[in-house]
């Protein structure tokens, strides 16, 4: 072989181990790209965390989008002290907005005052306390006591007398001894004499005589609670002198002093809205109006029933009401002011949507009296936050700008 011949045999060698390292290289890296794929394929996806607000449908099915919602669950809504109300079709100038008070109706509470002359021996009830109709406050120790007793026994005497003395005029007829209206005048003496003993039954039962007829019982007349005590362990009291008050504050109405010419305006059976203390509202109904103004305050004294018992009001507290006349005209929705907030230059009001709540814009008329008019974007009968819209603007600004 020649020395080309034998170059030439070196060259294809040469290229031969070239061609089959390459091979194995494009092997080695297939079958590493193999395991990467297959590696990925089988290991666990974590989520990523959404930066898009859920999205919130309404009452009426329709969703709403991310922009302007808030998610937020009932607990978070008591938590942060937020409350809701129903908003109705009226017009700011024709609300009349009163002071007004929780107080008692005639049948929620009474005044217990002493029936008899007496000392106070014994005080079973301590002021809140919780009594019963008809259950013994305290014990008036009395001489009018022995007197109801003194006279129920000379009734029982007189009519077991009466009744003898009828009996016996009853045999004596049947034998034909005495003539009929003897028997009638026995017969009249009989029920006279069981009358009086009724009655003379009858005051001591009233004037709750116990203890042998020593002492006279001081007793409610009604379920509540005792909210004012006048008296003390020993005191001697008169016959009539205030000893107790008791109310049931299960029992309220709402009274509200009014102008009298905006009361000229109303008339039994108008709406109306209680603004609770706390925060949210309750509906009511204009009861009944004073004839006459008051000498002092030249205002007409109106009172409000309430649609239900909510929590929390007591008799004597101070509240304001918002009355309607059924005869005003209606131009829009009338909102607490603090409830419409500015949000990118937009005047919008926060509905309540299924899972939180949707800032709508809206479009705002007159205000007065801490109330605002809206013209356009609410309905009646959607709920939207009157108290706290100020927490969610701000919270809706966190959550915008951390997108």
């Amino acid at each position: 072989m020649t020395v080309i011949e034998r170059a030439n045999t070196a060259i294809r060698i040469q290229d031969g181990r070239s061609k089959l390292m390459a091979g194995g290289a494009a092997l080695a890296l297939l079958a590493g790209l193999g395991g990467v794929l297959i590696g990925r394929s089988t290991a666990p996806v974590p989520l990523a965390a959404s930066t898009e607000a859920p999205v919130a449908q309404s009452d009426e099915g329709q969703k709403s989008g991310p922009e302007g919602f808030i998610a937020i669950t009932p607990a978070q809504i008591a938590a942060n002290g937020i409350a809701v109300e129903r908003v109705s079709s009226g017009s700011i100038a024709s609300e009349v907005i009163a002071q007004a008070t929780i107080t008692a109706p005639p049948e929620g509470q009474a005044l217990v005052t002493a029936r008899a002359d007496g000392a106070i021996t014994r005080i079973n009830k301590r002021l809140g306390d919780p009594v019963a109709s008809g259950e013994t406050i305290a014990l008036l120790e009395s001489r009018e006591a022995a007197a109801f007793v003194a006279e129920r026994n000379a009734a029982a005497a007189r009519a077991q007398a009466a009744r003898a003395a009828a009996a016996r005029e009853q045999r004596l007829f049947d034998a034909k001894v005495t003539a009929k209206q003897d028997l009638e005048a026995a017969v009249a003496a009989r029920q006279t004499a069981e009358a009086e003993l009724q009655r003379a039954d009858s005051a001591v039962r009233i004037a709750g005589v116990t203890g042998n007829g020593r002492y006279l019982a001081v007793r409610s007349p009604i379920v509540g609670r005792i909210t004012e005590v006048d008296t003390q362990l020993g005191a001697y009291v008169a016959a009539g002198a205030e000893l107790f008050n008791v109310a049931n504050p299960d029992r309220i109405q709402v009274q509200a002093a009014v102008p009298v010419p905006e009361a000229q305006r109303l008339q039994p059976g108008d709406s109306a809205v209680v603004e609770l203390p706390g925060g949210g509202i309750v509906e009511a109904r204009l009861r009944s109006i004073t004839p006459s103004a008051d000498p002092q305050s030249r205002a007409v004294a109106v009172v409000l029933q309430l649609a239900g018992a909510p929590g929390g009001l007591r008799q004597g507290q101070a509240v304001r009401v918002r009355i309607t006349p059924r005869n005003s005209k209606t131009s829009g929705i009338i909102l607490p002011e603090d409830s419409v907030q500015l949000i990118e230059g937009r005047d919008a009001v926060f509905v309540q949507v299924k899972g939180g709540f949707q800032a709508v814009p809206v479009q705002i008329g007159q205000r007065s009296g801490g109330r605002v008019e809206i013209l356009k974007g609410l309905e009646a009968g959607q709920i939207i936050v009157s108290r706290g819209a100020f927490a969610l603007k701000s919270q809706l600004g966190a959550s915008e700008a951390e997108h």
